[in-house]
């Protein structure tokens, strides 16, 4: 079997040129970052959108049957959208204070990146004021020990490894937030399909990055260590190109870089997760599909599960039915309006993948299988 990378790219939002000195110390090259856990994982979850002051928070009872090894909360954690640090910590304390939620924290390897809402601000990068204020009580909720490099450097960008030799699954946290730089606007109308006016439009000029240069170059550092399926999470989406609204789109030559260092890694088997949009799907690109201007990614069939919300779904809410209909010409079958939770569910006996996207009661609401072969160099 060849080495596997499944990537899932929590949203690693770049700097202005202003924050692009920002640096981070780097693990030797020479050096594996020891696994977490000697066992294989094979049940991974994730979500996005969850406020603890609403109802309801059943989501959890059902991620907790899921009974994964690795949880990841992939932004909006909560809904803070504060300078006040203090309400912050509120907000945190009280998703805590749920009992199923707890006992998810717990029992799993739990590992957590930010997106808008719980950076601060919404939509906001690089220009939020209190971000590092932010980042001190996020790593706090995250479990983060003190001293460590999160701790001593800006942004929340991270790496983990877990399982054996043969079967170790990398996972990495992108910061989309800390260091992302502007995103232009403009009364669009006349070209969004669905007739809807304003929001986000690539911007092919602009010198805004999404990670910043410390955080390339450690992904570029990091994507070289071994490790058989990569997961790299990514509050916003990255395939999809057709919506208004956040995405890696926006800033097209960012998404163009990105692909180009996972094929300058040969990191395989690269499968992207995300939220952010109050609605679930699966997206697909296939190997050569060239975007103008936005990256051609030549390798293998890349996939994107994104999960949102958990307890903030678009379904019944009369502002956001709105957007019900969402474009995404790269979608896998239908979206799922309600709320849910994401997985990644490995059968290494077996070589396949299986993503899926679980209902309020547990029930998956849409699978795609996903061989690893299909995730292979010269399939």
């Amino acid at each position: 079997m060849p080495a596997l990378s499944i990537i899932v790219l929590a949203a690693v939002l770049a700097s202005q040129s202003s924050f692009q000195t920002d640096a981070r110390p780097q693990q030797p090259e020479s050096v594996a970052p020891e696994p977490l856990s000697g066992e294989a994982v094979t049940r991974i979850a994730f979500g996005s959108c969850f406020n603890p002051n609403r109802q309801p928070h059943t989501i959890w009872d059902a991620v907790e049957a899921y009974d994964p090894e690795v949880f990841v909360m992939l932004g909006d954690n909560v809904y803070a959208d504060t300078e006040d640090m203090a309400k912050m910590r509120a907000d945190y304390d009280a998703l805590d204070a749920i009992p199923a939620f707890a006992r998810v924290k717990e029992a799993a390897h739990f590992l957590a990146t930010w997106d808008d809402h719980d950076f601060g601000q919404n939509d906001a990068g690089a220009e939020y004021p209190k971000r590092a204020e932010s980042q001190q009580v996020m790593l706090d909720w995250a479990g983060e020990p003190e001293d460590t490099w999160r701790r001593r450097t800006p942004g929340i960008y991270d790496a983990e490894v877990f399982g054996p030799e043969g079967q170790r699954v990398q996972v990495i946290l992108l910061d989309t937030r800390y260091f992302r730089g502007p995103l232009a606007t403009g009364e669009r109308d006349r070209d969004w399909a669905d007739g809807i006016a304003g929001g986000y439009v690539m911007d092919f000029d602009s010198s805004s990055t999404m990670l910043g240069a410390a955080q390339w170059a450690w992904l570029e550092h990091v994507l070289e260590q071994p490790a058989d399926l990569r997961i790299i999470a990514s509050s916003i989406q990255i395939i999809p190109e057709d919506h208004r609204f956040e995405k890696w789109a926006n800033l097209p030559r960012e998404r163009a870089r990105l692909f180009e260092v996972i094929e300058g890694a040969a990191a395989e088997g690269v499968v992207f997760i995300s939220g952010d949009r109050h609605r679930a799907e699966i997206s697909r690109f296939d190997p050569g599909r060239a975007t103008p201007g936005a990256g051609t990614f030549d390798g293998y069939t890349l996939y994107e599960i994104t999960s949102s919300a958990l307890n903030r779904s678009s379904s019944g809410r009369t502002f956001e039915d709105r957007f019900s209909n969402e474009l995404n010409r790269h979608v896998v079958g239908n979206q799922y309006q309600a709320n849910n939770f994401g997985s990644i569910t490995i059968d290494w006996a077996n070589e396949r993948l299986t993503l899926a996207i679980h209902r309020e009661n547990g029930q998956p609401a849409m699978m795609q299988a996903v061989e690893f072969d299909e995730l292979a160099r010269g399939r």
